[in-house]
């Protein structure tokens, strides 16, 4: 009698492991269902398992934004460039979460910035399964919908320039810099004559199309109200031409990524100042600070100021006879060929995000001068991973 006993134990001590086993195993069996298609998604685990570069729809719940690798805030969201979605709305663990590359075509609609009501959601999102921040992600978003509304097209190409930067993906570091440098690497030059026609395209205000908008002081002015005199307009090397002395020489010195119609009294008291916080306003450009070493423009464009150095330290790198230009966290460079103040400049760039002008700007010079592009506009998060 007790060996029968123990043995109807025994089953049903079995039956019940088994049924707990069962119970569990469900869930992952459910959570690996998907193909990857819009109508049938990956789940956040299953495409973290599948960071292959494959083009693939994701769905997950929203739960912040990266801003490191291990990184993931959940309010006071710096900018409108990522997400991080996982299984769960409420997942802490970042290993269980995939960053999303926000497009700057999508920002305005899915960036946590714009959007802090995304967070909890459920969201689908179709794009390339590769590393972003150096943690599994989805890259190239060509679309993306919140599940119980907010659809965009999943048929919409991704923006075409984001094949221009295919060499470039999943690298970091001075590994991605240096791939960013040979992809905007030789572009066509211009005279510095030629530069003032470029800057009545490339900075016309989009208010009035007899005007340029100048960069420290936000004036529109006429086109052709330009030269030498007090009131006049010029042209503004943000990387201080000194710094390197490249003059105006073709190249860095007539680069329309970093040369601005800037007002000339203006652009004589910034001189070749580096980039920092602080000092007295200036009379003529309120928000604009300066002192003995250092510039600070107005806040609008702080950001714009910053990409701008940001691209001349990757398009210059010393190779084919030019210079190389580098960041450094100093002041008072004088006529080395560095800039700074990188830690402060990262603020700026953080600080003021890409606007619609910077991106007409970026198209403008590549499409009809010099056929090369700023990656920080198009990429604002390659800032971080380099620097």
């Amino acid at each position: 009698m007790n060996q029968i006993n123990k043995r109807v134990r025994g089953l049903f001590i079995f039956l019940f492991v088994f049924t707990l086993a069962c119970s569990h195993a469900v869930p992952d069996k459910m959570s690996a269902a998907g193909s990857g298609t819009w109508n049938s998604p990956f789940t956040v685990s299953q495409a973290n398992s599948n960071q292959n570069g494959s083009t693939q729809t994701v769905e997950g719940y929203v739960v912040g934004q990266p801003t490191a690798t291990n990184t993931v805030v959940t309010s006071n969201f710096p900018n409108d460039y990522a997400l991080a979605l996982a299984d769960s709305a409420s997942e802490t663990n970042t290993s269980n979460m995939i960053y999303v590359q926000i497009p700057s075509s999508f920002r305005s609609g899915y960036g946590l910035q714009s959007n802090p009501d995304l967070m909890g959601k459920k969201l689908k999102v179709t794009g390339s399964l590769s590393a972003y921040f150096s943690h599994s992600g989805v890259r190239n978003a060509s679309a993306f919908e919140v599940v119980d509304g907010g659809t965009t097209d999943p048929t919409d190409p991704p923006p075409s320039y984001d094949s221009y930067y295919s060499s470039a993906e999943g690298k970091t570091g001075s590994a991605l810099k240096t791939a960013l440098h040979n992809i905007i690497d030789d572009h066509q030059t211009l005279s510095y004559d030629a530069v003032w026609d470029a800057l009545r395209n490339t900075d016309e205000d989009p208010a009035n199309p007899n005007n340029v908008l100048l960069l420290y002081t936000g004036r529109s002015q006429s086109k052709f109200l330009n030269g030498g005199g007090v009131d006049d307009w010029n042209r503004e090397h943000v990387w201080a031409k000194s710094h390197g002395n490249f003059g105006t020489t073709q190249g860095p010195g007539t680069d329309l990524h970093h040369l601005r119609p800037t007002d000339v009294t203006v652009n004589s008291s910034r001189g070749n100042l580096d980039f920092d916080n602080g000092g007295s306003q200036h009379s003529e450009a309120p928000g604009n600070y300066y002192d003995s070493d250092s510039w600070e423009p107005r806040d609008e464009v702080k950001g714009d100021v910053a990409r701008m150095i940001f691209y001349m330290a990757v398009r210059y790198e010393g190779d084919s006879g030019e210079l190389d230009l580098e960041l450094n966290n100093l002041v008072n460079n004088g006529s080395a060929p560095y800039h700074g103040k990188l830690s402060v400049l990262l603020q700026w760039h953080a600080q003021d995000p890409v606007d619609a002008r910077e991106i007409r700007r970026n198209n403008i010079i590549f499409e009809n001068y010099q056929g090369n592009r700023n990656p920080f506009i198009d990429h604002p998060e390659f800032a971080e991973m380099i620097w």
